[in-house]
């Protein structure tokens, strides 16, 4: 029998979660720090990547707080 905590698996899996949208989150940045530096930069690529940055973001603040929960003291 496994006795593992299934809640230990779950932050596991949300941990690597976080790991990957926090690489992504990073390669956006990275493109659109390399758009930016062109002559003519391409806006409205730049408004997209940003947008979806901003989702990014948005989710691995969702699952920290799923991992971390706030403590009531």
């Amino acid at each position: 029998m496994n006795d593992d905590d299934p809640s230990e698996d779950s932050d596991i899996t949300l941990e690597r979660r976080l790991a990957a949208l926090r690489e992504e989150h990073q390669d956006l940045d990275d493109a659109v720090t390399a758009l930016e530096e062109r002559p003519q930069p391409d806006m409205l690529q730049i408004a997209r990547l940003k947008r979806r940055k901003l989702a990014l973001k948005d989710e691995i603040v969702r699952l920290e707080d799923m991992l971390m929960p706030d403590i009531i003291a």
